[in-house]
């Protein structure tokens, strides 16, 4: 499912990405997929917030190092988390969207870390598919005719 589309007046690109494999990788690499997530939905947002005027976040690394090394003495990853929600929130909002409720991400980040990540991700997913397209070829050319019997 995972797919790239381009953000406009950019040279980024943001990705669909499957939430199951958002919530589930990061149990598989130990970690090593959550972390990279984590700096590539940042820059993703930072690059989006930029081509659309608005501050999404100015450096995805802190955010990144926030969680690790930082999450090794819990306040920077708790912070980063936080900050990433209010990121997510305002993607969704410059897209005219219905924002993430951010009450459900703490409760989902308490009670099961990988379904908060995969609610993020959903919200991203719809945000980049209506705003950048649906990645599938709007090609309105007519289809073939099937061949004579």
């Amino acid at each position: 499912m995972a797919y790239e589309l381009d953000i406009p007046n950019s040279d980024q690109k943001a990705k669909v990405r499957n939430p199951w494999a958002v919530a589930l990788l990061p149990i598989i690499t130990l970690g090593i997929y959550h972390l990279v997530w984590w700096y590539r939905i940042n820059k993703e947002m930072k690059a989006f917030g930029e081509a659309r005027g608005y501050d999404l976040g100015r450096n995805p690394v802190n955010s990144l190092l926030a969680l690790f090394p930082g999450g090794i003495i819990i306040v920077p990853a708790l912070i980063t988390y936080w900050k990433g929600t209010k990121r997510v929130q305002g993607t969704s909002a410059l897209a005219n969207r219905e924002p993430v409720n951010g009450w459900l991400c703490l409760v989902l980040y308490l009670l099961l870390a990988p379904a908060m990540w995969a609610y993020l991700q959903v919200s991203l997913n719809h945000v980049w598919e209506q705003e950048l397209g649906s990645g599938v070829p709007t090609d309105s050319s007519p289809m073939p005719e099937k061949l004579a019997e």
